[in-house]
């Protein structure tokens, strides 16, 4: 017996699927489901296959099924395949009550691939189904658009809990141009899973794959997920044109990368597309000079920055190449901060570059480093990207690092943290507070507008906090902090507070 579950269906089903707590995928959980499957299984259809259809409109990007039966006590087996108007899609047996697909990737034993319109076939095979015995079951299936936001790799939070969360957020494997050694010694287009074993060994808490304009590597994430369950993989993009290099961080679909082509006419029509399919933009290594050597690899194009989320201020690979000074002509710091003069709210980062999973920890360019750190509600793609957004983010060069760089500004009873704006009436007075953990003897250095700079008393001890003041004149400043060490080398680069620049950002 099969039959689609319609509006008003029975409410012990109803009761069921409650009961069963169907917990879907990432990309289900927000909504009901667009198609849900009931029916019973009777000892008639023991050691035989049954084909349930639905129909998949023009259009859809991604198919996500759940399927639950209540048949566990009695010892029926239910496995799971699928099947689209052409070809068989994958089968997973009793391995899965879950699976999910699109072009770019999909849960293990099934396909990836375009989802093409007409009736596709859930099948279940029935190994096993006791006489006098019936089963209820209930698929439910969810349907995406194509450019649906890509909604992550795991079914909730890998940690729950607000933190500083320490991460890479460029990298390449050999999906680009990532390479590593092999078990016998030669030189390799990198597996995924080296870099991901290789951040998971330093102890990150999230590594984004940002690989040249490809989106390969999602699928192999998807897999590495479930294993590396201690650390977030987060699916990206490093948009590489001749204008410049940006990453797109989550997004998974494909995206038209070829300036002049139809459908990226111009830099900012691509920036929109990214946008629209919910991917956090960061613009990357932007004084770097472009050539031979590194083609495309300074930005060059004339940008709506309301477009963009963030500037990755220091980057690995730069600092490599400069024997592994951070400060220097090939530093996007003053590039980032020539922004904020012009009042451009845009977030710094970090990314160590890394092509190489295999340099020393404590390399420039190694995963890792620089690290950024970005303090979020959960680990979690969408609360990660939700704090690098608002600000609330420093970049770490001194590996292991940090755990915490906090600062506040307090006006008339009013706080602000990093990444917050506070406004303050001429003549007000703010009193700023830094609270450092981890770096012992960093001196802490008070960065704002126009180069100036002050380097306050240093303290001892593993845990700092200071406090200085400043005097409000009433115009639009942004005030942030560095942490430098006793030689004056940069430890860390912390995000600016925001003084009368209005509460939206």
């Amino acid at each position: 017996m099969v039959r689609f579950l319609i509006a008003g269906a029975r409410a012990w089903l109803v009761a069921l699927v409650i009961a069963w707590a169907v917990a879907p995928m990432s990309a289900a959980a927000e909504r009901a489901a667009d198609i849900r499957l009931e029916g019973s299984l009777t000892r008639q259809h023991h050691e035989t296959y049954v084909e349930l259809p639905f129909a998949v409109p023009p259009g859809t990007g991604r198919l996500t099924v759940v399927f639950r039966h209540d048949g566990a006590a009695d010892r029926t087996t239910i496995d799971l395949g699928l099947r689209d108007p052409d070809r068989f899609r994958g089968w997973s047996g009793g391995a899965r009550d879950r699976f999910t697909m699109a072009e770019t990737d999909a849960t293990p034993a099934y396909l990836p691939g375009p989802l093409p319109a007409g009736t596709w076939n859930l099948v279940l095979g029935v190994p096993n189904l006791r006489p006098s015995v019936t089963t209820a079951y209930v698929a439910e299936i969810w349907l995406d658009p194509q450019g649906a936001p890509f909604a992550g790799l795991t079914d909730a939070p890998l940690r729950q809990g607000p933190a500083w969360w320490r991460g890479d957020l460029h990298a390449h494997s050999g999906h680009s141009d990532g390479t590593c050694r092999s078990r016998g010694g030669a030189r390799i287009p990198c597996p995924v899973f080296r870099v991901v074993e290789t951040a998971a060994e330093r102890d990150l808490d999230f590594i984004a794959l940002t690989e040249h304009n490809a989106a390969s590597h999602t699928q192999a994430l998807r897999e590495l997920q479930p294993y590396f369950d201690d650390i977030l993989l987060i699916p990206g993009r490093e948009l590489t044109t001749f204008q410049g290099h940006a990453n797109l961080f989550g997004l998974a679909a494909p995206l038209e990368f070829r300036l002049g082509a139809p459908g990226a006419a111009d830099l900012d029509r691509v920036l929109d597309e990214a946008v629209s399919l919910g991917a956090t933009v960061s613009v990357n290594h932007p004084r770097m000079p472009s050539g031979e050597a590194c083609m495309g690899c300074g930005w060059q194009a004339q940008t709506d920055w309301s477009k963009v989320h963030a500037i990755e201020v220091l980057n690995g690979g730069a600092m490599a190449a400069l024997g592994g000074r951070a400060e220097s002509p090939l530093s996007g710091v003053g590039f980032w901060e020539g922004l904020l003069d012009q009042g451009h709210r845009l977030t710094a980062i970090g990314g160590s570059d890394s092509h190489d999973p295999d340099r020393p920890a404590g390399e420039a360019g190694a995963l890792g480093r620089p690290a950024t750190v970005i303090h979020a509600a959960s680990l979690s793609p969408s609360d990660l990207m939700a704090g690098l957004r608002v600000g609330r983010v420093f970049v770490d060069l001194s590996h292991p690092g940090l755990k915490r760089l906090e600062v506040e500004a307090t006006a008339a009873g009013r706080t602000a943290r990093m990444g917050d704006a506070l406004d303050v009436p001429a003549g007000a007075l703010v009193t700023f507070r830094v609270t450092i953990d981890g770096a012992p003897g960093a001196r802490i250095e008070v960065v704002e507008p126009g180069g100036a700079r002050e380097l306050l008393p240093a303290q001892a001890g593993e845990q700092i906090a200071q406090t200085f003041t400043r005097r409000s004149d009433g115009q639009r400043r942004w005030l942030r902090i560095n942490l430098r060490d006793e030689g004056g080398a940069l430890l860390a680069l912390g995000n600016p507070i925001y003084l009368n620049w209005g509460a939206v950002r």
